[in-house]
């Protein structure tokens, strides 16, 4: 899955282990997330839109186009 973490991430000047911790996770767990070897669950997901003040669909893109 496509995602803006790290640009997100990097607007605000935090490093992966800022984020993790405004989030709960570790520094290696938002890597995971930014490089796409691992997709956040529903809950992180939605914790990570509000942190950014954003809707889950402007973090995340999965690619699939609706139509």
């Amino acid at each position: 899955m496509n995602n803006r973490l790290r640009v997100l991430r990097a607007e605000r000047g935090w490093s992966q282990a800022d984020l993790g911790g405004h989030i709960g996770v570790s520094r290696q767990a938002v890597n995971a997330i930014e490089t796409g070897k691992h997709d956040p669950s529903l809950p992180l997901a939605f914790k990570l839109a509000r942190l950014f003040d954003l809707r889950i669909e402007e973090i995340f893109d999965d690619g699939a186009a609706l139509g």
